[in-house]
């Protein structure tokens, strides 16, 4: 804990006067009675009323303490710091084409990739990870990051309705998705860098093929994991219709020629998923990753501390003043 205004922690001096007064002067300012012989109280015992009348000093001492606490205000804080940890570079590249709408996986393969990715995420604490999505476009939802939870907030907010409300177009733009996911990681200084793309299709829009963009990860030494994620046949597939939602079979045309080709090219691995137990397996195999020293700052914001010590505050003084006009009330 620390104290934004540390110069209020002077008033605790203070309290040395009001000690010294109340020990050499406090006595005399007491009512006194003249007795002439005093030996007949001399074994008479304390009254628990003078046992507790130091007790007044102390609570109005502990309530001053209090408030100079309350001024200097208390913080609690972690300031940036640079810490090594183990970790790795990744880019995770997902398909949110409309296709990915079908339910051969449960809720569907969108619902389902994103669970099984932010289960990845939380996993790994200490690594760099962005997020890249395509349909027949492709850009960076976030930025390679050690903010896992703006990631996770970003992973939850992916949508496959941007392609079906027209604001990218629809498709399988493998190459352009991988590509994307390469530039964010080809500055990278780890010693690991790692894509991992997910779709349920085949390339069929973009202007860069597929093997053109694992060339690119291949010439800088990143690895790609590929995942085809859907049933091997057919998969039933959400249609809008008037008056509501009909069920349509939609064949699975997953180009596992060339999802095997770009794992090959770049010393990664091709992975199937036909329900969620395999694509979570499959999360589980990645997570077994190599791992590289990275320098990462850390950073948590300040919070205000004082409520405890102005809440206690309060309660001692009205403590003291009930117990002054009951307990100790002096009659004139």
């Amino acid at each position: 804990m620390e104290f934004a205004n540390k110069e209020y922690l002077f008033l605790l001096l203070l309290l040395i006067p009001y000690i010294i007064w109340y020990l050499m002067y406090r006595k005399k300012s007491e009512p006194t009675m003249r007795l002439s012989d005093t030996n007949a109280y001399r074994y008479a015992p304390r009254s628990w009323k003078v046992t507790l009348m130091p007790l007044q000093p102390l609570l109005r001492m502990a309530v001053f303490v209090l408030l100079v606490l309350v001024m200097a205000r208390p913080q609690t804080q972690n300031s940036w710091k640079n810490q090594s940890v183990e970790g790795i570079d990744i880019m995770l590249a997902m398909d949110v084409s409309t296709s990915m709408l079908a339910e051969d996986l449960k809720p569907n393969r969108i619902e389902a990739a994103k669970q099984v990715a932010a289960e990845f995420i939380a996993g790994r604490p200490d690594d760099n990870i962005g997020l890249s999505i395509f349909a027949g476009e492709a850009f960076t939802q976030c930025p390679m990051t050690t903010d896992h939870a703006s990631l996770l907030s970003l992973l939850q907010n992916v949508r496959t309705d941007i392609a079906a409300r027209g604001l990218i177009e629809d498709g399988t733009a493998i190459g352009m998705g991988l590509a994307n996911a390469v530039s964010r990681l080809k500055d990278s200084k780890a010693k690991s860098r790692v894509v991992i793309l997910l779709t349920d299709g085949s390339n069929n829009r973009g202007d860069l093929s597929p093997m053109t963009a694992a060339e690119i990860a291949k010439s800088l030494g990143i690895r790609v994991y590929t995942i085809g994620v859907g049933t091997n046949k057919v998969a039933p597939y959400p249609m809008q219709v008037a008056g509501g939602v009909q069920y349509v079979n939609i064949p699975v045309e997953i180009d596992n020629k060339t999802l095997g080709d770009i794992a090959a090219a770049t010393d990664g691995d091709f992975y199937r998923a036909t329900n969620n137990r395999e694509l979570q397996n499959i999360y589980k195999e990645i997570d077994k990753l190599e791992k590289s020293k990275l320098n990462v700052k850390k950073f948590s914001r300040r919070y205000e501390a004082y409520q405890p010590f102005a809440a206690a505050a309060v309660l001692l003084l009205l403590l003291e003043i009930l117990l002054r006009i009951t307990v100790f009330r002096k009659l004139p």
